[in-house]
């Protein structure tokens, strides 16, 4: 149980970083007097960055434990958050996202991994809540800030200090994740394998798992990163207005994993997915119908709501699909595509928003779903074919 809390708090680290920036951004553009589409290429350092950890955190996590890990990488993320309160040049942006990305992505691996492992589908989903409490903390403290005088510096400063305390807290609580790793390797009936990239690359329904990845976790930054600014540019909201109104996605988020966790064991996760694309793609209908903007709110909060039990059943099932023995290097490979894609596609809709209007936001989101859905249906197929074979 203690150990279930710790990682709980793990998960609000995790979560805080995320939202940050697409919170701050209106302000933050207009006081260094930057194009709005840069936000897009400091998120893509930021997942370059985490790509590379993703990659790393298997060997990471075998060498030094997963308590380690996720109190290291938790540290990293809180000094680039305070640094980040100090600059007025955009190029520490981009230096500070190194230690950002690195973290977010060892931690989020490590902690993913773990949890597949051996914890229950509703205990999953009900972990990714804390994580959904960690996005949705970081917009409130930055509509907060704005209020007062414009002053997004002092929500880097508070989100830092926040995720300082959460670092050492962990730092403290490495003994007990050492405890349960133990135990749980004398109890596993496989040897836990660590494969290589190239082993996973000739694996086909891995690649298409990543794709699978790739595509719902680009989904669902671009709703978190472009959404503020959305109804700033094309809803006409205030930057702090727009701020709250982005909270409502990740409060969506949280809301649809505790429901997730509630019926979890009942449905499966399979289920559970496919109600979630469904509500998904009936929210980017009602964000795009010419209605009151009351009406593209709820359907903001909708898309959050259906975004929120995906990630967690779709990692869940990770073990159930590949196998536990290397259900940790398919989780490290699948969690560095979905940076892949946090790295390309909100980039690529920042370019159409500057380019073209902001007011693309929901049909962009449609279409990404749309080829998710089919990657999906592919992926399915290719694991029914049972011929895969790592050792070639």
């Amino acid at each position: 149980m203690l150990l279930l809390v710790i990682i709980a708090i793990s998960y609000i680290a995790v979560g805080l970083p995320d939202s940050v920036l697409g919170t701050v951004w209106p302000a933050v553009y207009g006081e260094l007097n930057l194009p709005v589409s840069m936000a897009g290429y400091i998120g893509m350092t930021v997942s370059g960055c985490t790509v590379i950890s993703c990659l790393m955190s298997t060997r990471l996590t075998a060498r030094f434990g997963t308590g380690t890990v996720t109190a290291v990488s938790t540290l990293l993320t809180a000094l680039a958050l305070m640094g980040l309160s100090f600059t007025h040049n955009p190029v520490f942006f981009f230096l500070l996202s190194v230690p950002l990305g690195i973290g977010a992505g060892t931690v989020d691996s490590a902690l993913n991994g773990f949890v597949a492992l051996y914890c229950s589908n509703s205990q999953m989903s009900y972990l990714h809540c804390f994580y959904g409490l960690g996005v949705t903390l970081s917009p409130y403290l930055v509509s907060l800030c704005l209020a007062d005088d414009n002053n997004w510096r002092r929500a880097y400063i508070i989100v830092g200090l926040i995720q300082s305390v959460i670092s050492l807290l962990l730092f403290i609580a490495v003994p007990y994740w050492k405890k349960k790793e133990n135990v749980n390797l004398m109890k596993e009936e496989s040897v836990p394998k660590t494969l290589t990239l190239k082993q996973m690359i000739k694996m086909p329904s891995v690649v298409l798992s990543c794709i699978v990845f790739y595509l719902i976790c680009a989904a669902e930054y671009t709703a978190g990163v472009w959404s503020s600014t959305y109804f700033a540019e094309f809803k006409s909201f205030t930057p702090e207005k727009a701020a709250k109104t982005a909270m409502l996605f990740y409060v969506g988020m949280t809301l649809g994993r505790f429901v997730s966790g509630v019926f979890g064991n009942k449905l499966g996760s399979r289920k559970i997915l496919c109600v979630s694309v469904c509500i998904l793609l009936l929210a980017c209908v009602v964000i795009a119908l010419p209605l009151p903007s009351f009406a593209a709110v709820v359907g903001l909060l909708l898309f959050g709501f259906g975004m929120g039990p995906t990630f967690p059943n779709l990692s869940y099932l990770v073990p159930v699909l590949f196998g536990r023995d290397i259900s940790s290097s398919v989780i490290g490979v699948q969690l560095a595509s979905t940076y892949v894609g946090i790295m390309t596609l909100p980039p690529l809709f920042g370019v159409l928003t500057e380019k073209v209007s902001a007011g693309l936001f929901p049909y962009f989101l449609f279409a990404v779903l749309c080829v998710f859905v089919l990657a999906s249906i592919m992926m399915i197929k290719s694991l029914k074919k049972k011929d895969e074979n790592i050792d070639k």
